[in-house]
């Protein structure tokens, strides 16, 4: 059962006596793995009404760029980058460099438009540290973000910036090793 929240008089936007400000949650780990809370977080808060994003910057492999978002319900909008591979690696040919930078361009701008209330942003460390992205960029982008949005970054190793400006840190450790 999934419940669905109503806002008063079919506005958007729900006025309250004070200002909510959004969260910088950070979730690592010292490998990469799939983060099943973070998702588990998503998919939760999409099926109570508020619009979420979920981007996957290192996953391809289905042709899924920002053209072609898979809809997950009626909130929760899931995009990767459109390459025909997942990247592990820091070398990259002029098609995937250019895929990877339109799908950061787009996630900037619809942040900044404030279409979804809560971003996504998977793996964005690895990008960060395979010189993919510049970690100035990130930080930019976080600063001048609407303040009311809540950001999500997942991957090992973050970057100790994104670290020190984050309201939230949870470090996935294996409690065994098999």
């Amino acid at each position: 059962m999934v419940a669905q929240l109503e806002t008063l008089n079919g506005n958007p936007t729900l006025s309250l006596p004070y200002a909510v400000e959004g969260l910088v949650q950070v979730f690592t780990s010292n490998h990469r793995n799939f983060f099943t809370t973070v998702m588990a977080q998503a998919l939760r808060i999409a099926g109570q009404g508020t619009p979420v994003l979920v981007v996957q910057f290192l996953k391809g492999g289905i042709r899924q760029g920002h053209e072609h978002p898979v809809r997950l319900g009626q909130n929760l909008d899931w995009i990767r980058c459109d390459l025909p591979r997942c990247i592990d690696t820091p070398h990259l040919d002029e098609s995937e460099t250019q895929a990877l930078q339109k799908l950061w361009q787009y996630t900037q701008k619809v942040v900044c438009e404030a279409k979804y209330s809560l971003v996504v942003l998977d793996e964005l460390s690895l990008a960060i540290n395979f010189d993919l992205i510049p970690e100035t960029e990130v930080l930019a982008f976080l600063a001048k973000r609407p303040s009311h949005i809540d950001i999500i970054l997942t991957g090992p190793d973050m970057p100790k910036s994104i670290l020190n400006l984050a309201d939230q840190i949870t470090d996935i450790r294996r409690s065994h090793q098999p």
